[in-house]
């Protein structure tokens, strides 16, 4: 097909065009358009992946003529779908809840703050908020429960608590968690450098049953297996701060390896600039070294050279 077809084509289908197919076309973007905002507030994304590869597998499996696991895979399509009803309820709800209260004001996929610098400004105000009000916690044994959504969103935990959507300060967070407060007992998550809610509720983890940890840490380990965030909490009995990640639990960790350790998880780029500054300063130090070190050879030189010369006028005189 030539340039030239494409073109006739595309006006052609521009010229039969009617009033009904816009429309159609217009209703399609919204659905489509609620349910990726859906899909980027919760944890469904994950789930989104794991149906995408399960039905990338069913094709292959019809392309190589795997009849049995065709099967399968189709039984699993054909009552999957009402097992996703019943998972997502609670979150279905809210968001239709949502769209019926305010329409789709305030839902936006496009992110405008993607500066870096401005980023990493608001990401380091943050973790300093956080180690600073965690410090405070572990001083006086004040139980609290922090957690940091990175990728995987947190839109159906969020939802279990109130919203405060403040930027983060070390008042605001001692406050939250200041003993028989209202919100004292459920966590905090923080979105997009801000605190976005408190007194959510975690799912508990179903994989560490040690009794050594307590309910909070429990529930922070929860909530590392079912995402990527990083969580802070601080021991109500003993005062000892630890963090959770991917699923484990680092413990007895001081303020300043707080801070550094929140960083690398939070800034990505801040461990790969530090090496390079390291490195940058190794290198001028051996350039340094290296001039330093051809400088003084050759003031040796010159010391040595003179001394010959001396050496040699002497001789010269006492002929």
């Amino acid at each position: 097909m030539t340039f030239g077809k494409v073109i006739g084509y595309i006006a052609s289908a521009i010229e039969e065009l009617q009033f009904t197919d816009i429309l159609d076309i217009a209703v399609v973007s919204v659905l489509t358009y609620i349910v990726i905002k859906f899909l980027r507030e919760t944890r469904a994304a994950q789930f989104a992946k794991g149906i995408l590869l399960i039905f990338v597998f069913g094709q292959i499996a019809k392309l190589i003529d795997l009849y049995a696991t065709t099967y399968i895979f189709d039984l699993v399509f054909d009552f999957g779908i009402f097992a996703l009803l019943i998972i997502f309820q609670p979150e279905l709800r809210s968001m239709l809840e949502r769209v019926g209260q305010k329409g789709f004001k305030g839902l936006s996929l496009i992110k405008t703050d993607d500066d870096r610098t401005l980023r990493e400004t608001k990401a380091t105000e943050m973790v300093d908020a956080i180690t600073d009000a965690t410090t405070s916690f572990a001083i006086t044994k004040t139980g609290a429960l922090m957690v940091i959504e990175r990728e995987t969103k947190l839109g159906d935990i969020i939802n279990t608590g109130v919203v405060i959507d403040a930027d983060p300060s070390s008042a605001l967070i001692r406050n939250i968690f200041y003993p028989n407060t209202p919100l004292h007992d459920g966590a905090v998550i923080f979105r997009d450098f801000r605190v976005q809610a408190a007194g959510c509720f975690l799912p508990l983890s179903a994989s560490h049953t040690s009794k050594d940890l307590g309910t909070r840490h429990h529930a922070a380990l929860g909530m590392s297996e079912v995402s990527d965030a990083v969580v802070v909490v601080v021991s109500e009995e003993t005062g000892i701060i630890s963090v959770a990640v991917g699923g484990k639990l680092q413990r007895r960790i001081t303020p300043d390896a707080l801070s550094t350790l929140l960083k690398k998880y939070l800034i990505p780029d801040e461990e790969k600039r530090m090496d390079f500054l390291k490195k940058d300063f190794i290198m001028k130090e051996i350039f340094k070294k290296g001039q330093d070190g051809e400088e003084q050879t050759a003031s040796e030189k010159k010391v040595k050279k003179s001394k010959r010369n001396s050496k040699k006028s002497k001789k010269d005189g006492e002929n």
